[in-house]
Formats: C-alpha cells, structure tokens, sequence
C-alpha cells in the first residue's frame, strides 16, 4: 500500500516540497484522517473538515511557529494539529491523557492560544501583534475567524482598534454561513448577500480578466486594496465597505477550498503594510456528505457510524437534561403566555428548538453575543414579561456584568438555564461549566437552583418561574437518572432542602448530580457499618441553614458539588456553620483551584476522588482519624 502525503508529514515546514496538487491530495487525507477520529471519539467534524484547505494553505506560505496562527474557538483546528506533529497520536483526540479537541499552548508551540469561546482571537492576535511591533520582530501573525464569532460584539471592538493601529495583521474570514445553530443578525445576512449576488460574481470576473491582462494578480490585488477610489470598491467589493470603514483592506471573496487561490491570496496579503481581511467563503463539513447535509448535527457530534453517517446510540439511553428542559419550558410556555426564551447561536445545543417551532414569535436567538442576550432579558423583564435565558454555563460567564448590572441590581425577573454545568467531559478545560455555583451566588438578590435528576429539574423551573428575582437553574451535560417527569410539577419553599436518607455517623450534603453519587456512596459506606444521612440540598443559594445545623448534629459533615471549590456551595456551608457557632468537622469536596483537563466524566470524577467510591473511602478514613 503505498504510503500517505500525510505519514511524511512531521511538521508544517514539510508542506513546502508539495506541489499544489500534492497538497490537494494531502487535504483529503486530512479528512479521512479526521473522520476517523471523531467517528470513534466524537469531536467538531463538520467545522473542522470545513477548515482543512484554509489551514493547509496557511502552512505552506508562513513560518510556524514563529509566525503565529491564532484560532477563533478552535473547533475548526484539527488540520492544524495533524500538522503540526501531533498525527501519531490523532486517535486519542479529546480522550484523557490524549491530545485536547481544542489548541492547546501547553499540548504544542504551534498553539498560541487556548481559544475556546467565540470572538477572542482578534483581540489576541492584535496583542501579538502590537507585542512584535514594541521589540522590532518580523514574524506574521493571522487570525482565522467564522463569520458567527465575527459578529459577536468583542470582535467589533477589536476590529475598531485593529484599524486604528494599521499593524501588519492578516485576518481570515472562514464565511461558512453557520455557526453551532444557523447564525442570525445583520452581518450575516450581509455576508450572504455577498455570496449570492449575481451582480457581485459577474463584477469580480471581469475585474480579475482585467487584472490578469494588466499585471501579475497578486501586485493588482495588493494595488486593489491599497489604491481604489471608494466608489469604485463599493461597485466592485461592496461587502467590503464594513470592513474599509474601519481601514481594514478587505480582499473579493474566494473559494476556500481552492488551494491555489488560496495560497496566492495570503501571500498578497501577508505583503502588506497594513491590516487585511481575507474573506474566504467554505462549506461546513466539506468533503464528507453527512456533515455537510446536516453541518448543525455534525458540528460536535458523539461516536458516528462514518460508513452510514449515523449516530451511535447507546441502548436504553435515557433523555438528557437538555432535552428534558426543552420539553418543559415548552409546557410553561404553553399556559404562560410571557414566558420568552433566549438563546445565544444554540438553540439546538440548549434545547429549544421545540419552543421555536411552537412559539416562534417568543423566540429570540441573538447570535454569539451572550452579553447582549441577558442585558435584552432584563429588558424583557422591565416590560412585563418572563425571558428564560438558556446558555452554557462556561459562555455565561461572559455576561457576569450584565448578569449584576442588568438583571440583579435592577431587580429583573430573568430565569438562567445554565446548561452543561459540572464537568462536560470531552471538549476540556473551556467547556468544563465549573465556575458558575460561585458566580451567580456572589450576585445579590440572585437565586441559584441545582436540581439533582431530570424530575427536580422540571421542578426547579417551575420554581424558578413563580419567582420574582432573577434565579439561575444548573443541571450537567448528558442523559438524566432516568427519573419519572412529573405531570404537574410543585412550587419548591424557597431555601429547603429534602432529606432523602437518615444516617447518624455522616452527613452527606450534595447539590445536582452529586446527590446520586452520595446515595451511592452511602450505599457503599453501609456495607462497611458507617450509617450516612443524604440530603438533596436543592438550593445553591439560599442554603438550608436548618439542614446545615442538622448535619451537624453528625460527627462529620461532608459537602459535595461538581463545581470550583472557590466560592462554591462547600464553602457556604462553612459559611453558615460559622454563623450558628457549629464546630462539627468538615469536609468539602470538589473541583480543585485546577483547570481539568478532557476525558469521560466518570474518568474524571474518578480521578478528581469524586466517584462514589472514591467519596466512600474518604469518608471512611477521615471516620478512622477522627
């Protein structure tokens, strides 16, 4: 069998001994290489294929890593890691102990920066760029960019400083027409504009005939930029004028799966003396057809049957959280007519895409703006109605000032739907949602709910709907215990917890999904005589602090959440039993003052001493000290 392009491939300074036909051939090696590696461990299939040429293309004109590439979320990089030394290890992708889905500056050199969450790399590749320029450096530096994470508002403000400073920067425009969800808003009908316009197609033709007559292309297209009269770009390259406003040189688009017109326009642009935006138009999932009928579906996709383009399900797999969530708000919404859902460029992620299709005229998907999306639901609020706001917990962190400006100091009823909170598993450290027990319980006036199966979390929005402050819900990523939906859930007493187990020897107090590891635990812990009390405390924040005090009527009291030990729920409880005078030992346990690294939750929980049995064995040791 002869060998691959790609199994010569050690590092990008390889890829300048390929002619551009070998380089179109080591693209599709690329993709079957992808493809086999997210069918068997999941990842972002379609943003990646969609990205191989751009990425490709850029390593054969730049220097890597002293020039730098700085990615926008990341998802779309697994091009770059295969070639960037990481092939030989491609099939651990976003396993533990393996390499991370996402750059990663501790994985590779090559990677500059952890991008995770949508429209940063402008920013940073402006700060790398103004960091070249103070000590006199040569190297280039690009950002690759998805018109989604263009349009969320950091972006704007990095473009804004990026054309005041005028430093030699490329920036490339990955214009797919999608983002997780189908992105929205006026820049994305703009950029579609483009890609349709007829009179855009016939006007680019002639004008390249013409400079292909005049002069070699990539001098006319550098003379293009810099020297056209404004009226004339805004006949030939009207998208462009957004950008030129702003003195960026905004190249026509091209073919982003075009390896030649591709290297020929970064090598045009890399020449310049001034910022410029390459715009290259792709398609999501390019180069394999499930992904690219159903680029949303294959964004970032569980273990895939790649001959079928199926999914692989699980049997007997229980309905998520998400789903479970989705399904109830579409109840409430059902019998309340103020109820209004918000979502930031995930409505299929966060599960409401069964709310858009029953009450479309409530729905609102703001696009990549997390921020703009809870400073618009405390609006809502002001007019009367109830917004239910559903982000991931580790995006909404990005709207912590509107969380406290707009909707708590302004006493705005807004429900969070904090999705995909704890540890998320595969996607990492950027995804892992384990920050938001401390950031919305250090807001005043907030209410922080954390249901602990599928059940309690129909509860906790029906809970959090009747209130009248702004209250955060927070359940974890991944299917339910299998819990029984109740058909008309109850109004929960504000700061109550509930005893599920009694026990004399510890107290068990746990908070979402960690009330079913301490009744595991205490099933564990009864086999060894310990007798544990289990308490499913419910609220985050107002804490019980009667059930606080009763724990402490043990001679151990054990604290369990799967989120940052910092700030959290652990440390509230302490808090509480300070107030009261109780000196009852304590123990609190969860994520440590770490980024957690990628893997299975379990794996993880495992390692972290958060399994059951892990819990179980501190306990009994800690009983043994004492």
């Amino acid at each position: 069998m002869p060998k691959r392009i790609l199994d010569m491939i050690s590092g990008p300074q390889d890829l300048r001994a390929l002619c551009e036909d070998d380089l179109v051939l080591l693209c599709s090696e690329i993709r079957d290489q992808i493809i086999a590696a997210t069918s068997a461990n999941g990842g972002h299939l379609a943003p990646s294929l969609g990205a191989v040429e751009i990425i490709v293309a850029l390593h054969s004109v730049l220097d890597c890593p002293q020039d730098k590439i700085v990615f926008d979320v990341g998802h779309q990089a697994y091009a770059h890691k295969l070639l960037t030394g990481r092939q030989g290890r491609f099939d651990t992708l976003r396993q533990i102990d393996g390499i991370t889905g996402f750059p990663n500056p501790r994985e590779s050199p090559y990677d500059v920066h952890p991008s995770g969450h949508a429209s940063d790399s402008l920013s940073t590749a402006m700060g790398l760029a103004k960091a070249r320029d103070l000590r006199g450096g040569t190297e280039k530096v690009v950002a690759v960019v998805g018109d989604a994470s263009l349009s969320g508002g950091m972006s704007f403000e990095a473009l804004n400083h990026i054309g005041q400073e005028q430093t030699p920067l490329m920036i490339v425009l990955n214009d797919n027409g999608m983002s997780i969800s189908r992105p929205v808003g006026a820049l994305v009908r703009h950029l579609g504009f483009v890609r349709a316009s007829n009179r855009y197609r016939r006007t680019r033709d002639a004008v390249q005939a013409s400079m292909e007559q005049s002069g070699p292309l990539s001098q006319s297209m550098l003379d293009l930029g810099r020297n056209m009269k404004e009226s004339v770009k805004q006949f030939v390259v009207p998208h462009a004028m957004l950008f030129e406003q702003l003195d960026i040189t905004c190249t026509p688009p091209v073919d982003g799966h075009d390896i030649a017109a591709l290297r020929e326009m970064f090598r045009v642009a890399l020449k310049a003396d001034g910022p410029v935006l390459v715009h290259v138009v792709t398609t999501k999932g390019q180069g394999y057809e499930p992904a690219q009928k159903n680029p949303e579906l294959f964004h970032g996709v569980g273990p895939f049957d790649a001959k079928r383009g199926e999914l692989v399900k699980k049997p007997g797999a229980k309905k998520s959280y998400t789903t479970v969530f989705g399904e109830a708000l579409v109840r409430e919404a059902a019998v309340d007519p103020d109820i209004v859902a918000i979502t930031a460029a995930m409505k299929d992620g966060t599960g409401l895409k069964d709310f858009e299709d029953a009450f479309p005229e409530r729905f609102i998907d703001t696009g990549i703006t997390e921020e703009h999306a809870v400073a618009l639901a405390g609006g809502l609020a002001a007019g009367g109605k109830k917004p239910v706001v559903a982000i991931y917990s580790t995006f909404l962190q990005r709207a912590i000032d509107q969380m406290v400006i707009d909707c708590a100091l302004a006493e705005r009823h807004v429900v969070f739907a904090v999705d995909r909170s704890g540890l998320v598993g595969d996607d990492g450290p950027t995804h892992h949602g384990v920050f938001d027990l401390a950031y919305t319980r250090m807001i005043p006036g907030m209410r922080v709910l954390a249901p602990s199966d599928e059940a309690e979390l129909v509860g906790a929005l029906h809970t959090a709907l009747a209130l009248a402050s702004p209250v955060a819900l927070r359940y974890p990523r991944g299917e339910g215990a299998g819990a029984e939906i109740p058909e008309h859930p109850e109004i929960w007493e504000e700061g109550k917890a509930r005893l599920l187990r009694e026990g004399e020897d510890v107290a068990l107090l746990a908070w979402g999904r960690m009330v079913q590891s301490a009744l595991a635990a205490a099933e564990l812990l009864e086999a060894q005589g310990i007798s544990a009390r289990v308490v499913d405390m419910r609220w985050a924040k107002p804490i019980d602090g009667e059930a606080v005090a009763a724990a402490a009527d043990t001679p151990l009291v054990v604290t369990l959440e799967d989120g940052a030990l910092s700030g959290g729920v652990g440390e509230a409880v302490l808090g509480e039993m300070a107030r009261r005078g109780l000196a009852t030992p304590t123990m609190t346990l969860g994520l440590p003052d770490a980024f957690v690294e990628q893997g299975k939750v379990d794996i993880l929980f495992e390692r972290l001493g958060l399994s059951p049995q892990a819990i179980a064995d501190t306990v009994q040791g800690r009983l043994a000290r004492q």
